[in-house]
Parts: C-alpha cells; sequence; structure tokens
C-alpha cells in the first residue's frame, strides 16, 4: 500500500515538474505574461514547491515500506 501511494506521489512530482517547465516555455521565462497574469507568477513559484514536497513524501514513504 504504501508503495502503491509512493508511485502516485512520484507520478504527481512529475506532473509538477513538467507543468514548471511548461510554464517557463510558455511565458518564455516569466519575460511574456498576459496584462493581470499574475498567476504565472504564483505557479513559478507554488509549482516547483509541490514537485519538492511530493518527491520528498515519495521517497521518504518508499525508504518506509523497506523497513521490516
Amino acid at each position: 500500500m504504501q508503495r502503491t501511494l509512493a508511485l502516485l506521489l512520484a507520478a504527481t512530482s512529475a506532473f509538477f515538474i513538467f507543468y514548471t517547465i511548461r510554464l517557463l516555455v510558455v511565458t518564455h521565462l516569466l519575460t511574456q505574461t498576459r496584462a493581470g497574469g499574475g498567476g504565472a507568477y504564483i505557479g513559478a513559484v507554488v509549482f516547483p514547491l509541490l514537485a519538492l514536497t511530493t518527491g520528498w513524501a515519495s521517497r521518504r514513504l518508499w525508504l518506509r515500506a523497506n523497513q521490516p
């Protein structure tokens, strides 16, 4: 069960990594945002934090599953 959750969290982390890269490519490294496009700046901070958090949680669960 823990490994299944770890894999789900790893997939979520990969999604947020992809979405961070996509956001930076689409906005040309945040130099071309629309008027009122403050959400891009929020996403540029939140997406990497979510990727790191879910990746960390995934690793912890995976290693905890190895313990007796």
